[in-house]
């Protein structure tokens, strides 16, 4: 049983879900096969939902692996929108390329290679969202150049924030060897509810989901 949601719902919630289209299929069999990290089913369909309703134009996606979320997203954002994603991993960037080619996405998704915390800061303009799902200890470090690039009225959604339901145990209650990155994702939900820039659901979803709207705080 998940700890943060009951795994009989999971399963009869994925098995009334309509078939994704072939290669959607394909990446997710083959990541799950090669342990590859990718958004879980209740993720990929909020996001769809958001992005038909948001209709953004320009997204920043932090953690590639193997352009699973790219490709599902660049298909709910009209032909004139376009996924920035970055990743560090040079075994994934190949599968990542790989991916977006066979999807016919190479206009639309603009992979960048690379450190996260390096790319972060070389950017200039405005994201209408930005889909956070790379390495959870480093979320705090990379949400100040989040805030700086997500337009206000955008969306910084922020995945696996839970930890399996650990995040809201006691640090004491965990192995010693994982309470570094439960401190930094306990601290990253603190400012994501306490930042006066944001006003931030948290969603006991997958393994945990936050969304969080920049308003204008002045």
């Amino acid at each position: 049983m998940s700890e943060i949601t009951y795994q009989y719902i999971r399963d009869y919630l994925m098995a009334i879900e309509p078939d994704d289209d072939i290669l959607i299929r394909e990446i997710r069999e083959e990541a799950i096969k090669d342990n590859v990290p990718i958004i879980k089913s209740e993720v990929k369909n909020l996001l769809r939902c958001i992005l038909l309703m948001q209709k953004p134009k320009n997204i920043l996606e932090i953690g590639t692996a193997v352009a699973y979320s790219s490709i599902i997203m660049s298909d709910c954002i009209g032909h004139d929108g376009k996924i920035t994603t970055i990743e560090r991993s040079d075994m994934m960037i190949k599968k990542a390329k790989l991916n977006i080619e066979k999807a016919s996405k190479e206009n639309s998704i603009i992979l960048l290679e690379g450190d996260a915390g390096d790319i972060l800061k070389s950017l200039e303009g405005t994201y209408d969202m930005i889909f956070m799902d790379a390495a959870k200890g480093q979320y705090l470090t990379f949400l100040p150049d989040c805030l700086r690039l997500l337009k206000t009225g955008g969306l910084l959604i922020s995945d696996n924030v839970l930890q399996n339901g650990t995040v809201a145990k006691s640090r004491f209650s965990v192995p010693r060897r994982q309470r570094t990155i439960h401190n930094r994702m306990r601290d990253y939900l603190w400012e994501l509810n306490h930042n006066p820039n944001l006003k931030t659901s948290i969603l006991p979803i997958a393994d945990g989901l936050t969304l969080s709207y920049k308003i204008d705080s002045k």
